[in-house]
This record gives C-alpha cells, structure tokens and sequence, in this order.
C-alpha cells in the first residue's frame, strides 16, 4: 500500500509524529503542507493528515488540503492526527476542523501528543502553557505507544 503523510506544524510537534508514523509504515512519504510541492492523492492509496493545533484551531495548511481535496481523499484509506498537549477535548477539537465526510471515512483519528519548548515559544504562548498544564519547563509527552497504536488501526 502506497502511503503519504502529510503534516501542517508550527514548531515542529507534528513533523516528528509524522516521522515517526513514517518510520513505522515501509516506503511512505512524507511531505511539509507548507512545501508547496505536495504530491497528488491519487497516486497514493493510504493518506495520512496532521496537524498541530492552538487555541482549538488547527493550521490553515491542513484545512485548505482537505478542502480542496476532499473527494478524492475520501476514495483513500485515511488517517487523521492532532498534534496537541492535551487529549480531552479531542473528539470536539476534530469535528471542529475536519470535514466530516473524512472524519467518517477515516480508519483513525488520535491527538498523538504535543511537545512544548519554552525557547520556541512567544510570551503569550507561555503565559497560556503555565495557566493551563501548570509547566513552564519543556514538555514533551508524544509516546511511541499511541503512534504504534495509530499504524495498527490503520493497517486493519
């Protein structure tokens, strides 16, 4: 099965998911939705979009993709991915930024974790982290567990 990954990030969180998704599925490729050379759906037969998400949103990247090729991903085995700090409002945060026809085509959808790097982030982000998760420091909580979890609700 031909497969590619495609991933929208801010500061890197959802590029390292993508990899490590990519390491897992052999042949796969993976491409930067900010590239601007992002290779057609339909010489691929399993499509895999993520994207990392602030304040509930996820990038424009990720959205203008599966809008403008909602047809023909929902023709794929597709999976969907979030890259994020916290998992509880996951369900809301994917019907909130994923067309529904491919949220109801997808074989799985999981917030993979995020990481936060305090030397990355502006003030507001910041000041946000620490109200919210109570940290200040680098977190990084992407485990290899839900990544491996993903890959096999994906190849069922």
């Amino acid at each position: 099965m031909k497969t590619l990954i495609l991933y929208a990030t801010k500061y890197g969180a959802a590029r390292e998911i993508a990899e490590r998704i990519g390491n897992r599925i052999s042949g796969a490729e993976i491409c930067d939705l900010k590239s601007g050379n992002i290779p057609k759906p339909d010489n691929y037969d399993c499509i895999i979009i993520g994207s990392s998400i602030y304040a509930g949103t996820i990038r424009k990247e990720a959205k203008e993709y599966m809008t403008m090729n909602e047809s023909e991903l929902a023709g794929k085995t597709l999976g969907l991915f979030i890259s994020g700090m916290s998992e509880g409002e996951s369900e809301t945060a994917f019907k909130a930024n994923f067309p529904v026809a491919l949220l109801e085509k997808a074989k799985t959808k999981a917030v993979l974790g995020g990481i936060f790097d305090p030397k990355k982030a502006g003030i507001m982000a910041k000041i946000i982290m620490k109200l919210v998760t109570k940290q200040s420091g680098y977190v990084n909580n992407i485990t290899d567990d839900k990544i491996d979890k993903f890959v096999q609700e994906l190849s069922k």
